[in-house]
């Protein structure tokens, strides 16, 4: 069963490499295949300009600066996604300690793969950080580094177990703190032109370009770290959920099979 599992996953990323790379060679090689006007736009005024928004990175210009409100809604959704998700598996503080004491004994992996856990944990935030906070220079950004993030507490929870992560201080609770702390970031930034009398998620001339001779494409790092820290955090709470063994979670809600 698992043989035939592994052999379709790869027909299925086979094929998807396949069109992937027929699509990227029909846009690129393609004869008498050009850039739109709009795309020749953000082309050239992603980082030169008067309607600049002083990154090189152009898809994370378009992302959050000239399409920034739809990705505001976008963050919306994610976060109430979340939330339903939350709200689905949602446990009282008592249950949550029935849950706890019916795993008095929470299983665990060996010794050198925790070990290795710890190596790779490091490791992971490290990069997780530099996709986020080099989003505006590099391809990357702050879902795809929030989402990197989420898989460290994901390797401790199978390495040691839930019960560890939350005894260092990281549980559900925590979690929705961190997230909401994100999404008031990115809230508090969108707002601010306001102030200066701009327009909402404005970016250029608002927001310093650069900071001590460092390129930080105004608003961009600012949205990036705090999606980072929204994404990261949301998904770790579901993952302290998700990780309630199903039987003892009937068992608790009175479920019965």
């Amino acid at each position: 069963m698992r043989g035939k599992s592994l052999i379709t996953a790869v027909i299925i990323l086979t094929f998807a490499a396949l069109m992937t790379y027929a699509v990227v060679s029909l846009q690129v090689f393609g004869e008498g295949i050009g850039v739109r006007p709009l795309g020749e736009f953000y082309l050239e005024n992603s980082y030169f300009g008067d309607y600049s928004a002083r990154s090189p990175e152009v898809v994370t210009s378009i992302l959050w600066d000239y399409r920034g409100v739809d990705t505001l809604f976008e963050t919306a959704v994610f976060f109430l996604a979340i939330i339903g998700s939350l709200t689905v598996f949602r446990l009282t503080r008592e249950q949550e300690k029935e849950v706890k004491k019916a795993e008095s004994t929470p299983t665990e992996l060996t010794p050198i793969v925790k070990d290795v856990t710890k190596v790779i944990v490091v490791m992971i935030l490290a990069v997780s950080a530099s996709i986020a906070l080099h989003g505006h220079l590099t391809p990357g950004g702050g879902f795809q580094g929030g989402s990197a993030l989420a898989v460290a507490p994901l390797l401790i929870i199978a390495a040691y177990s839930k019960y560890t992560l939350e005894g260092h201080g990281m549980d559900k609770t925590r979690a929705l703190i961190l997230r909401s702390i994100g999404l008031l970031g990115i809230a508090l930034v969108a707002l601010v032109p306001l102030l200066s009398d701009g327009f909402i998620m404005q970016n250029q001339p608002i927001f310093p370009a650069e900071v001590n001779g460092q390129l930080i494409g105004g608003s961009l790092i600012y949205y990036n770290f705090f999606e980072f820290l929204a994404v990261g955090a949301g998904f770790t709470a579901v993952f302290l959920l998700l990780s309630i063994p199903e039987e003892k979670f009937k068992k608790i809600l009175g479920v019965k099979k």
